[in-house]
């Protein structure tokens, strides 16, 4: 049974320009170490320049000839425009200004993330391994994907930079999501980053 291990992790830290911090490029080479002996099929990232200069970090890191490719599914976005009867009413402020057009593009785009990468593949023999550069939003909508949970439910979660989660996709099963937001990789001064300021353990 072929199975397709999905590795999906935010960008590193990234200035208010959206470039990567002195921070970010340590945690992405940190994560990269992390995946020096990992079979990696693919490295995709999104089109987004603190996405994909995490990308080049990690890669650094890898076996040589590791792919390393833009893919336009995982580009910032949100996934889903829930109704106001979907969340509590704190919420509905984020999303005033999102017209109808807007919502319709962010969800087609986050189909097409799960048309391309939430599944087992069909047509190829042995194990996928493939890591995904991508931002807190794309994540938070694959894990509720794998876990089956209403569309609104991608609000709530989110991911600290460089941290991981994989997801397992086996054909003719749910997914697994076998871990989530997993910092192990980081030392605790590069931990949580990406979230409002508060403790944090």
């Amino acid at each position: 049974m072929t199975i397709r291990y999905l590795y999906v992790i935010r960008h590193g830290d990234a200035d208010p320009f959206g470039r990567l911090t002195e921070t970010g490029r340590e945690q992405a080479g940190l994560l990269g170490e992390r995946f020096a002996h990992t079979p990696l099929d693919a490295v995709w990232h999104s089109p987004l320049p603190r996405s994909a200069d995490s990308a080049r970090e990690i890669a650094a890191h890898l076996r040589p000839g590791t792919p390393v490719a833009e893919a336009a599914e995982l580009v910032d976005h949100i996934p889903y425009v829930p109704g106001p009867e979907e969340m509590p009413s704190s919420w509905i402020p984020f999303f005033d200004g999102y017209d109808a057009d807007e919502a319709e593009s962010g969800h087609r785009t986050a189909r097409s993330l799960i048309t391309r990468f939430a599944s087992a593949p069909a047509d190829r023999e042995g194990d996928v391994h493939e890591l995904l550069v991508t931002h807190a939003y794309q994540i938070a909508w694959l894990v509720r994907d794998a876990l089956d949970a209403p569309a609104a439910r991608w609000l709530g979660l989110s991911s600290a930079n460089t941290a991981l989660t994989l997801i397992e996709y086996r054909q003719g099963l749910p997914p697994g999501v076998v871990m989530f937001n997993d910092m192990s990789h980081l030392p605790a001064r590069l931990r949580w980053t990406g979230f409002p300021g508060s403790a944090r353990p």
